[in-house]
C-alpha cells in the first residue's frame, strides 16, 4: 500500500499596492482629519499620507494635521493591502472635498 498525498493547494493573494495624488482644495485641518482617521480606521491596508517629505499613518488625526498641507497643495495616498484600492479611492475622496 502506498501512502497517499493529501496535496490541497492554497493561493495566496498578493496584497495589492495603490498610489494617488490629491491637490487640496482647502487647509488639512480637524474635520478632514478626523474623517480622514475614521475612514483609514476602517481598512486593513497599510496606508500612508505623503506631504512635502513626511509619511504619517492617517489613523491619527493629530498626525494627520500634523503635515501641515495646505489648500492648493498635493498631497499623496498610499496603501498596501487587499483593500487597498477601496482605501485609497476613499481617502483621497475626503481629500478632495474638504472644507
Amino acid at each position: 500500500m502506498s501512502p497517499s498525498s493529501d496535496a490541497t493547494t492554497t493561493t495566496a493573494t498578493t496584497p495589492s499596492k495603490h498610489e494617488t495624488a490629491v491637490v487640496l482644495p482647502a487647509n488639512l485641518h480637524a474635520r478632514p482629519a478626523g474623517q480622514l482617521a475614521r475612514a483609514a480606521a476602517r481598512f486593513t491596508s497599510a496606508i500612508q499620507l505623503e506631504y512635502a517629505a513626511r509619511t504619517v499613518n492617517p489613523t491619527g488625526v493629530l498626525a494627520v494635521m500634523s503635515l501641515g498641507a495646505t489648500a492648493g497643495s498635493t498631497v499623496n495616498v498610499r496603501a498596501e493591502g487587499h483593500d487597498a484600492e477601496q482605501a485609497v479611492t476613499a481617502l483621497a475622496r475626503i481629500l478632495a472635498t474638504a472644507e
